[in-house]
């Protein structure tokens, strides 16, 4: 499983003109499940995304966890972070987890977030979205559990 993680100021996502989930300060993360993929994976990811150090502290050192902060986790599947980009100039998805088992995976990431952190928002797994934010840094980090 593979989390593009974005130290965000803000972050939304729309979807038909729809803002289907928001966040100030946080974390904005583009999620890429793959066939190999297990609940394990998602709980591994989750755990590094509630205490990966990637916000200052006061002597502006990357110290505190979204966690310490407090911040928002704005969850969005990706299925491209998954792609095979080694040969040609056209991605391959064949290592992309099968639609289904995408959403599953997800939907487990987003109920266990949901029951640790208090600030969870997401976009809607298969839709066309519009993601907006406010990079913070910029911070950005590919987590691959």
């Amino acid at each position: 499983m593979k989390g593009l993680i974005q130290r965000v100021t803000q972050a939304s996502v729309d979807v038909a003109g729809e803002t289907v989930g928001a966040i100030d300060q946080g974390l904005l993360v583009l999620v890429g499940v793959e066939p190999q993929d297990t609940p394990a994976s998602a709980e591994k990811l989750l755990h590094k995304l509630l205490n990966y150090r990637v916000f200052s502290d006061s002597n502006g050192k990357m110290n505190l966890s979204l966690t310490d902060v407090g911040g928002g986790l704005l969850l969005v599947s990706q299925f491209t972070l998954a792609a095979d980009t080694n040969s040609g100039l056209r991605p391959s998805f064949s290592t992309a987890a099968p639609p289904a088992q995408g959403a599953e995976l997800f939907d487990y990431l987003v109920n266990q977030a949901n029951s640790k952190h208090p600030v969870v928002a997401t976009g809607r797994f298969g839709a066309d979205m519009q993601v907006t934010l406010v990079n913070d840094g910029p911070v950005t980090f590919l987590l691959d559990v």
